[in-house]
């Protein structure tokens, strides 16, 4: 009996070592209070226009907002969806809410989507690209909905809280980026392309168009298709032109890709080690399952 229990006890062992104990990060309550960059003012939040006073609430306190919290509130709605967007529909409910925290030169963009279950298709890196592509550059951006929503007009309202800090976008961009994120989640929902993979290959097409400074439709095609082979993605004809139209309207925008570069270069290794991470964790259980599977056969063995 003795020699029976042990592999199931092996097994109860090994499992708890593999799975190991489970801790949660809290926030600390006594955290300090954030410093003002007083040559940008306050952090600037907007929320949704079509929240309610219990949904706005909600987003407060996922994004920390309290009555000591010295920001400036602001709200997004369907008529800054129309200001922004060459077709949008000045009638669209808006949800999705955000705080944008303006940083020095150089500093970059960081996205953090802090209810990642209620953001249903926009990732952090989708929202980085785009917003690069708008025009958008060194600020800090947190995302929030109170229910699940696909995440889209987060961005607009990201374009009116960076015009309130004295900024000016160009609407062409605007336009570009959301055509842009339109794409991306498409990509992601229905060519079933992983959604870091699709930040991947938008990030790298970008990254060779600011270094090759192609002047024709044509030397974008040939970016396209190479990054494509590159990253060993396949896509219908309709989306590779899709792909090739939006990397073309990107190609004719006014913006010094020279600048681009860094920050391009920076998200293109945020967006692989995201990836590496995922492959490394795929490649950790399946080790766990082939361990156990390797177990079994030898606990029926000794019964056979």
């Amino acid at each position: 009996m003795k020699k029976l229990l042990l592999p199931f006890i092996t097994a109860m062992l090994l499992l708890g070592m593999v799975i190991g104990p489970t801790y949660s990060l809290a926030d600390s309550d006594g955290s300090t209070e954030e410093v003002v960059n007083e040559k940008f003012g306050a952090p600037i939040v907007v929320y949704g226009g079509n929240l309610t006073a219990e949904q706005k609430a909600s987003v407060k306190k996922s994004l920390k907002i309290t009555d000591k919290s010295d920001v400036q509130e602001i709200e997004v709605t369907g008529k800054d969806l129309a200001t922004y967007l060459q077709d949008g529909d000045a009638s669209a409910r808006m949800f999705s809410s955000a705080k944008i925290t303006r940083k020095d030169a150089g500093k970059g963009l960081v996205i953090s989507i802090v209810t990642p279950d209620d953001i249903t298709e926009v990732t952090s890196e989708m929202y980085a690209n785009a917003m690069l592509t708008a025009g958008i550059q060194d600020a800090v951006v947190e995302i929030a909905a109170p229910k699940p929503v696909t995440g889209h007009s987060a961005l607009v309202g990201i374009y009116k809280a960076y015009e309130v800090t004295g900024e000016t976008l160009d609407p062409e961009r605007t336009d570009v980026a959301n055509d842009e994120l339109s794409i991306a989640t498409n990509l992601a929902k229905d060519a079933g392309i992983d959604e870091a993979k699709v930040s991947e290959l938008l990030t790298e097409i970008k990254k060779q168009i600011a270094e090759q400074n192609p002047v024709s439709r044509e030397e974008v095609e040939k970016i396209v298709s190479e990054q494509l082979a590159n990253l060993n993605i396949e896509l219908s004809e309709k989306d590779r032109q899709l792909l090739i139209d939006l990397m073309d309207r990107i190609r004719q925008l006014d913006i010094d890709f020279s600048q681009w570069s860094d920050q391009l270069n920076d998200l293109s290794k945020t967006i692989e080690d995201k990836i590496g991470k995922i492959v490394d964790n795929e490649g950790f259980w399946a080790g766990v399952k082939n361990f156990f599977n390797n177990l079994i056969d030898s606990i029926r063995s000794i019964f056979n």
